[in-house]
């Protein structure tokens, strides 16, 4: 159901938290606004940990992994690797090193991403019976939780679910009488942008220097301290109880296209009401802008929005009716990356946002690779010589040559070639906003 843009906000307003009332929201409908978050006592009445006790007491490894490939959940961290194949490149037990691991990725430090955030603070058992499962599935001894330092009242609250969950035997040895055990812990992390990245966040797990690894291997032969270990994103493993709950065709049917379930999407930027909702995977952009995020404020016309975090690439006006998923995004020339977007306004310089970008880039590279250590910092440097007047010329050129030096292949990750997608398309969407910057020697919105 679509909203004119003529209808009033008020009406719009109203739409949406009917459209809410009628939707089912499998990953929020336990978060209580302006509330804590559930007890264990509070979550098993809600449901909690009924599809723990499925898993480990009515179903084998196998069947839950099958059963996670048939609903065709794709990673919610960025990448969109479809999550039960990963389980399934997990190498087979017979002949295994022990332990085993896996990994609830809680860095999220992604600039305009809080999705996971908004999960972890408002039903942190949640997380960890989709850990249980998980962990379960490809039969894995120990579990961690990496979670980004800066998020300390999400640590707080997770530390006292998994004390919770200790205390009923939910985690440790011989879970639910099932005869499976496992192990979990909460590792705050050293802080860097770069431990979002799987093999540097198992460095730094390791009390190593966060650096990415060469692959192959990967984590899944050869992962934390050697041993096979599966890294998902916490939004990933927070889908797991309820598919086991209610099923593949029920997963399927939450989501408006071919992937399965809901996404918590969300809005920064100039908007009347900034946020994070549940919605199925699908919903096109315009109705997230304008039907939950409110349309634009009163004096701010909307110009193009970074759909995914960061490091996606810009999308305008003329998308705003692209459905927000993964195939859609890629044909529209963007990615889904986390489904949580920063608008760009009439009144703010494309290229002072595309400079706060690629500062945080710069700073937060690894320094590991030449093209990324010293390509961010001179992309930051003619940005900063544009937005002070000193721009020339050429520099535009000098710009768009970097979208492709340090573009996918020519660096050891993905940080760089991530940190040009916004550049290279706001070279493209708004060339002469950069033009301007030469021919007028000053920043035009100062």
């Amino acid at each position: 159901m679509q909203c004119s843009k003529n209808t009033p906000s008020w009406v719009k307003r109203g739409l949406g938290e009917l459209l809410g009332s009628m939707m089912e929201l499998p990953l929020t409908k336990n978060i209580r606004k302006g509330l804590g978050p559930l007890d264990l006592a509070e979550y098993e009445k809600a449901g909690g940990y009924q599809a723990a006790r499925k898993a480990l007491k009515e179903m084998t490894p196998q069947e839950v992994i099958d059963m996670v490939k048939e609903t065709n959940l794709r990673g919610r961290g960025g990448a969109g690797f479809p999550t039960g194949a990963k389980w399934g490149l997990m190498q087979k037990l017979e002949g295994s090193p022990r332990p085993r691991y896996l990994i609830a990725n809680t860095d999220e430090m992604e600039p305009g991403t809080f999705k996971d955030r908004f999960l972890i603070e408002g039903d942190p058992h949640q997380l960890i019976e989709g850990m249980i499962i998980a962990s379960f599935a490809v039969q894995v001894d120990i579990a961690y939780i990496f979670i980004r330092m800066e998020y300390s009242l999400s640590a707080e609250r997770l530390r006292k679910a998994v004390i919770e969950a200790y205390d009923k035997n939910y985690l440790g040895k011989n879970i639910f009488g099932s005869g499976y055990d496992l192990e979990l812990r909460l590792h705050a992390s050293a802080g860097r942008y770069i431990c979002g990245e799987e093999t540097a966040l198992l460095n730094s797990l390791e009390g190593k220097r966060a650096i990415p690894r060469a692959k192959p291997p990967y984590a899944t032969t050869v992962g934390l301290w050697g041993k096979p270990t599966v890294i998902n994103n916490d939004e990933t493993l927070c889908n797991i109880p309820h598919i086991i709950n209610n099923g593949v065709d029920w997963f399927k049917g939450l989501s408006s296209s071919e992937d399965g379930g809901t996404k918590i999407f969300g809005v920064s930027g100039k908007v009347k009401t900034p946020g994070a909702w549940e919605l199925p995977i699908g919903t096109t952009i315009r109705e997230i802008l304008e039907e939950h995020a409110g349309g634009m404020k009163e004096g701010s016309k909307f110009r193009g929005l970074i759909p995914g975090g960061a490091s996606t690439n810009f999308l305008t006006e003329e998308h705003l009716d692209i459905r927000m998923d993964i195939n859609s995004l890629q044909k529209a020339g963007s990615r889904l990356g986390t489904g949580t977007m920063i608008v760009l306004d009439d009144q703010t310089c494309p290229v002072g946002m595309v400079l706060n970008l690629e500062l945080f880039f710069a700073r937060e590279s690894c320094g590991w690779c030449t093209p990324c250590r010293e390509g961010l910092p001179w992309v930051v440097k003619i940005l900063q010589g544009l937005e002070n007047g000193g721009g020339k010329p050429e520099d535009i050129e000098i710009l768009e040559s970097h979208t492709r030096l340090l573009g996918p292949g020519n660096t050891f990750c993905a940080l760089a070639p991530g940190a040009m997608e916004p550049l290279e398309s706001a070279l493209r969407f708004f060339r002469e906003d950069f033009e301007r910057h030469i021919t007028e020697k000053r920043c035009p919105w100062r």
